[in-house]
């Protein structure tokens, strides 16, 4: 399929007083179009400074990272604000909805960002709502919809402008188990429609959806292992 993300000796650095923290040391990574990845790590170990750089929601220190064929290591904030509106769907724990509106227009913002008319953003939003099995909760606002809802609206908004990835950090992480299940096999089925998914979890049962597990420690690569997926009957 071809490398999707290209990262290369990948390093950030925080200044704190007097000291510079090493956060990421040095990190070579490649996920191809359409894989589904989880990343994993205990705190502290860089996974989320990692998913920033993934998201392009911040810059490295040194090294590159190209996105689509396009080098994002040095771009300015408006390029990279108009990289992550095009590029990347964002999914978060905390859902990160707007309050006072409806599933609709929440799912159709993105669009807004990218110039889209309103019966393009309208006709769009309906059809994503309905994907993620949402097709009679478009009017409801976020505090008429339950978790397990308010995160499929938060999907939603993330596939609405037909992104190369989808970047979810931590997505069940407010959820309870059985509606865990339900936000898990939609990625499933997000996957299996074509989309890159990376994910950011520290729960293996989540990171087990995935069809690679990479693992950082201490700010590196601990380990990237594949596993064999097999085709159900």
């Amino acid at each position: 399929m071809g490398s999707l993300i290209k990262i290369r000796d990948i390093r950030r650095d925080f200044p704190l007083g007097q000291e510079i923290v090493k956060v990421l040391k040095g990190i070579d990574l490649d996920i191809d179009k359409g894989e589904y990845v989880a990343l994993m790590g205990p705190s502290g170990s860089g996974k989320s400074t990692l998913m920033n750089l993934l998201g392009c929601l911040d810059t490295p220190t040194s090294g590159t990272y190209e996105l689509n064929g396009t080098d994002v290591s040095n771009l300015t904030d408006d390029e990279l604000a108009e990289i992550r509106n095009k590029e990347i769907g964002f999914v978060f724990q905390t859902f990160n909805l707007l309050p006072r509106t409806t599933a609709l227009d929440n799912v159709a913002l993105p669009m807004v960002y990218a110039g889209a008319s309103k019966s393009a953003r309208a006709e769009r939003a309906a059809e994503v709502l309905t994907d993620v099995g949402l097709a009679d909760r478009m009017d409801h606002k976020p505090n008429q919809l339950s978790g397990g809802q308010r995160q499929r609206v938060a999907v939603g908004r993330a596939l609405v402008n037909k992104p190369s990835i989808i970047l979810a950090d931590e997505p069940t992480g407010n959820l309870d188990s059985k509606t865990s299940v339900e936000i898990m096999n939609l990625f499933d089925a997000i996957h299996q429609a074509g989309n890159t998914v990376i994910l950011v979890t520290h729960e293996e049962d989540i990171a087990e959806h995935a069809h690679r597990i990479i693992r950082l420690r201490d700010g590196i690569v601990e380990s990237d292992t594949r596993k064999e997926v097999v085709s159900s009957e």
